[in-house]
């Protein structure tokens, strides 16, 4: 099994920044994808962006050109630096992984979510 555990999230006034970690851990043979996902009040979870393991990144309009997805495979760890944050970017951001296991079979894992939340 792979874990995920998501963190530096919190709270940040509008136009401030912050860095999502998500570091991955367990039985690891391969990951391919990793992305970040956001879910806000009353609205389905939403792909922010995603990162191949040949490091083609892919990002929703709403947050392209604020927001850059980076991965560090030798420490199986993956990041997002969201810049000129708004309001609307408040919402629990999710760490997904395209991973095999023990399985030996490509399979989605997810972290337990990291909250932020961009008010003044």
């Amino acid at each position: 099994q792979v874990q995920l555990v998501e963190s530096g999230g919190g709270l940040v006034q509008p136009g401030g920044s912050l860095r999502l970690s998500c570091a991955a851990s367990g039985i690891i043979y391969n990951i391919y994808a990793m992305g970040w996902y956001r879910q806000a009040p009353g609205k389905e979870r939403e792909l922010v962006a995603l990162v191949t393991s040949g490091n083609t990144t892919h990002y929703a309009g709403s947050v392209k050109g604020r927001c850059t997805i980076s991965r560090d495979d030798a420490k199986n760890t993956l990041y997002l630096q969201m810049n000129s944050l708004k309001p609307e970017d408040t919402a629990v951001y999710y760490c997904n992984a395209d991973a095999v296991s023990t399985t030996f079979y490509r399979e989605d894992y997810w972290g337990q979510g990291t909250q932020v939340t961009v008010s003044s």
